[in-house]
């Protein structure tokens, strides 16, 4: 019964041999006696991908995906397809873990340090290093997520300072800025505008503003604009 169960698997493509043969306690050469034919070569390669597949799940991070797995195996010479990947994780009972695809980066601090709205709704500058603005957005990898900050100028409305990390602390917005300031060395009082996000309207923010002489700017929580002209959104 457990022979002929197989065989109605296999015939279907739905899971490789060797896998069903392990699920149900009996061996693969005794499946293939009772069937009077040695297994074919996709079945063969099938069991070989699956034990590296099992090799390299367990000994990557955070539960990889089909992607992801199937970029190791390229690098380590194996082609194949993202959907016998995603056949051949499924026949093992393998999951990758799924993070949303939408992230939440503008949160309003529980006690903001305000500023007034010197740019309005003119997201325009006559000269460069007079008004710049500045956004968070995020970006999904194999490893989780990563957080951008950027710094454009208003003038040219080119990214002038960025940041990269995988949080959203103070840091990664200071850190943008601290780059385009030594990059651009712009004169005392240019306006830096942005969000209401915590990261804005923390004390620490406001101090590295005050210590580098740059007026901070708030508009209202999550402006579109800033992210039409960061380009990332």
């Amino acid at each position: 019964m457990k022979f002929a169960a197989i065989a109605d698997w296999a015939d279907s493509n739905a899971f490789p041999v060797s896998f069903m043969c392990d699920q149900l306690g009996v061996s693969t050469s005794g499946y293939y006696k009772w069937r009077g034919k040695a297994p074919s070569a996709r079945e063969v390669a099938d069991a070989e991908l699956i034990e590296l597949i099992k090799h390299h799940y367990d000994h990557l991070n955070g539960r990889p995906g089909v992607r992801r797995l199937r970029a190791h195996l390229a690098a380590a010479g194996h082609k194949v397809s993202h959907k016998r990947v995603w056949r051949l994780m499924r026949a093992a009972g393998l999951k990758g873990r799924h993070p949303k695809a939408w992230k939440r980066t503008t949160v309003p601090g529980e006690n903001p340090v305000g500023a007034p709205d010197l740019i309005g709704r003119d997201f325009t500058a006559a000269e460069p290093n007079t008004r710049w603005c500045g956004d968070i957005t995020y970006v999904r990898t194999w490893d989780g997520w990563a957080y951008l900050a950027t710094v454009i100028d208003l003038h040219s409305r080119m990214v002038i300072g960025w940041a990269l990390a995988d949080h959203m602390r103070t840091e990664l917005v200071t850190d943008a800025l601290e780059m385009a300031i030594a990059h651009r060395r712009p004169p005392k009082g240019v306006i830096f505008h942005s969000d209401r996000g915590t990261q804005y309207t923390s004390k620490d923010f406001d101090k590295f503003c005050r210590r580098h002489h740059v007026r901070r700017s708030l508009g209202r929580t999550g402006i579109w604009a800033l992210r039409r002209i960061g380009g990332v959104g």
